[in-house]
């Protein structure tokens, strides 16, 4: 891979998964609207398009090729049968970023057989029309199905990092600094996690070896919700409140009723080491109080 192509490469692990391809000496080019700045300077080669236009994806990517695009924001059947179009001839293999949510809740650790896009039917719909779940998944089946060029769908779990602006762990962390309630309707759950420096670094190690086909990322191990609780009360040193009764106000982000995991196995099997999730939450948990003091200080 010398050249790669990187739509949603600008915020959270998308500037990981461009500086992990740096680092790997790839002539990046980052594919945006322009409204994001990023820090990359002259390290990278920009783009400005409309990833969900399909004459805006077309026209300004005319001449031009890239060994690997790396798709971030692909949301429905809609945004990969445009890509197909516009990318048809202009690439050789595809990486795009799915999700855990394809599996929907099932009674056991999720395995990429669990979900098959190659069978799946296809419906074209926009991601404004359909559920999160349900546009991955036809994302994936067009993918999979309709493209001419190999493709690794990159099932991953909630990513978490310094710089997830979606701040979900925050809100825990918040709550017991706050000694404020915490809506979970089980606390004996487990859930899996990716860190945002290995997201991005996966991405790029799929497009360095062309994986074909779907594989999970995750950290290794599990964590109950009761243990992620503990793990904040430790570095806060508080108790936290926990509470059965849900409202608006304190629901838990990660309030599942049921255990939701995915195994790792195959990509493992494929000669990858993932990071062992306790080597990096707790410290992660630690950054992010010290930031919500801080805040609360100033």
């Amino acid at each position: 891979m010398k050249t790669a192509l990187v739509l949603g490469g600008t915020r959270f692990f998308g500037v990981n998964l461009v500086e992990s391809l740096l680092q790997k000496g790839v002539k990046v080019t980052i594919g945006t609207r322009g409204e994001t700045t990023d820090s990359f300077g002259d390290r990278v080669d920009r783009i400005k398009l409309d990833r969900f236009d399909k004459a805006s994806l077309m026209e300004e990517t005319v001449g031009r090729a890239w060994d690997v695009v790396f798709d971030q924001i692909c949301y429905a059947s809609h945004d990969a049968s445009i890509a197909i179009d516009a990318f048809k001839d202009k690439v050789q293999h595809y990486v795009f970023t799915s999700t855990l949510s394809v599996y929907g809740f099932l009674d056991h650790t999720c395995q990429e057989e669990d979900f098959d896009p190659y069978t799946y039917p296809i419906s074209y719909v926009k991601s404004e029309n359909v559920s999160y779940q349900e546009g991955k998944r036809q994302a994936e089946a067009v993918f999979f199905q309709h493209a001419p060029f190999s493709v690794t769908a990159v099932r991953i779990p909630i990513v978490l990092g310094e710089q997830d602006y979606t701040k979900r762990l925050l809100f825990h962390v918040d709550k017991v600094l706050h000694e404020e309630g915490i809506g979970l309707p089980n606390q004996e759950a487990e859930m899996n996690f990716i860190s945002q420096q290995e997201a991005g670094a996966f991405l790029a190690w799929c497009g360095e070896n062309r994986l074909n086909g779907p594989v999970n990322a995750c950290a290794n191990d599990s964590i109950s919700l009761q243990d992620l609780i503990r793990l904040i009360e430790g570095v806060v040193d508080k108790k936290a409140k926990i509470m059965t009764t849900i409202t608006d106000e304190n629901a838990s982000p990660y309030g599942v009723e049921q255990s939701w995991t995915m195994s790792n196995e195959r990509a493992t099997a494929w000669g990858y080491t993932f990071t062992n999730l306790q080597s990096w939450l707790p410290s992660l948990i630690q950054y992010l109080a010290k930031e919500k003091e801080n805040i609360k200080l100033t």
